[in-house]
């Protein structure tokens, strides 16, 4: 895939051009490896990492995180919409400095000051895990593909591909899962310290968060999806939802009965991913006791969005992520029609809501 010059509706801040051509990389979206890493010893005996290409850009995709009661444990990555991080050599910046050349897609309502940007963070965070310092500098161009406050993983899908991007400029240094790191500290500026929407997003398919802790080991488990007939359906209302401010409702205290069934829906949810059975899955994913009933009278009409999914024919429905954005786990394109109109139909006629998207999709085990 070769990328031109930006559009002129790019914001930019500063004046330098960026290359006219980009290959894609293996470490997100797109299928070409790049060339391998190599490194030189300066004058003074200091140790350079040379990059490996001179433009190049990485996809990362939307994911659905929670999944009912699987809060802030279990996420997937969902094929369809994503960013796009593009990272090239800048050979006029001080060496291993990043900067943010250009951001579409936001409305201006993103930083292009790196150290304030999920994508800058995620970038200079990747940079830290090299063991060497770039030889150049680097600049970032983000298009954005997610609305932003989506529940959809917009910030974790901006810093898993720049940390894939960063990271394949200079030949692929580190694993794919050691980009979850770097992600997860991007996600922390803006949405808190849990990796079920980064690692997803860096990793694909289900991931099981076993331990997401300051200071400690991040403990990932990837849970494979043996079956061939799980579809979602995501219908994005225009309505924020700030991850911050829906986690601000959470209750403090939760009865022990809520806590049984949610253990045993979270179980029963894991069973339904390994067993491939989609309706399993959706059954479970309905069933959260804990977040929903608190967060879903926030989203106008999501009870009516949630009733008229399962009349439809939804084997289950929930919130994504923190919100506004529904996600219905149906068997198969033609029934997830008819439950995307019933869905949208409910946001627009109960919750007054017009319509952002609305989209069915497959998992993404690529990431």
């Amino acid at each position: 895939m070769i990328h031109g010059p930006l559009p002129e509706t790019a914001r930019s801040s500063t004046a330098v051009p960026v290359a006219r051509h980009a290959t894609c990389s293996r470490f997100g979206r797109f299928n070409r490896c790049p060339p391998r890493r190599s490194t030189h010893v300066a004058f003074g005996g200091k140790n350079y990492l040379d990059p490996a290409t001179a433009s190049i850009a990485a996809f990362g995709p939307a994911t659905v995180a929670n999944l009912g009661p699987g809060f802030d444990w279990l996420g997937c990555a969902i094929d369809g919409q994503g960013d796009v991080v593009t990272a090239r050599v800048m050979e006029g910046l001080e060496p291993g400095k990043v900067v943010i050349e250009s951001i579409t897609g936001d409305s201006g309502r993103l930083s292009l000051d790196a150290p304030l940007n999920c994508a800058g963070i995620a970038a200079i965070e990747t940079i830290k895990l090299f063991g060497a310092t770039p030889a150049c500098g680097i600049g970032l161009t983000l298009e954005k593909g997610l609305p932003l406050g989506s529940g959809m993983g917009s910030s974790a899908a901006s810093a898993a591909a720049a940390a894939a991007a960063v990271n394949a400029l200079f030949g692929g240094p580190l694993s794919k899962e050691a980009l979850v790191g770097p992600g997860l500290i991007s996600e922390s500026t803006v949405s808190g310290y849990h990796a079920d929407n980064i690692a997803p997003a860096v990793m694909g398919g289900f991931v099981l968060v076993r331990s997401c802790v300051r200071g400690q080991p991040l403990d990932l488990q990837a849970l494979r999806y043996s079956g061939d007939d799980l579809m979602f359906v995501l219908v994005n209302p225009k309505f924020e939802a700030p991850t911050a401010e829906m986690r601000a409702v959470l209750p403090k205290q939760v009865p022990m009965a809520q806590v049984v069934n949610n253990c045993s829906m979270g179980a029963t949810l894991v069973a339904g991913i390994l067993e491939g059975d989609a309706s399993l899955v959706g059954r479970a994913l309905d069933s959260d006791s804990i977040i929903e009933p608190v967060r879903g009278p926030l989203i106008p009409g999501f009870a009516d969005v949630k009733l008229a999914a399962k009349e439809a024919g939804a084997y289950g429905c929930t919130i994504s992520g923190a919100g506004p954005t529904a996600v219905a786990v149906v068997k198969d394109a033609a029934v997830g029609k008819q439950v995307m109109a019933a869905m949208m139909q409910a946001f627009e006629k109960k919750g007054g809501l017009a319509i952002n998207s609305a989209e069915i999709v497959r998992l993404d085990q690529a990431g």
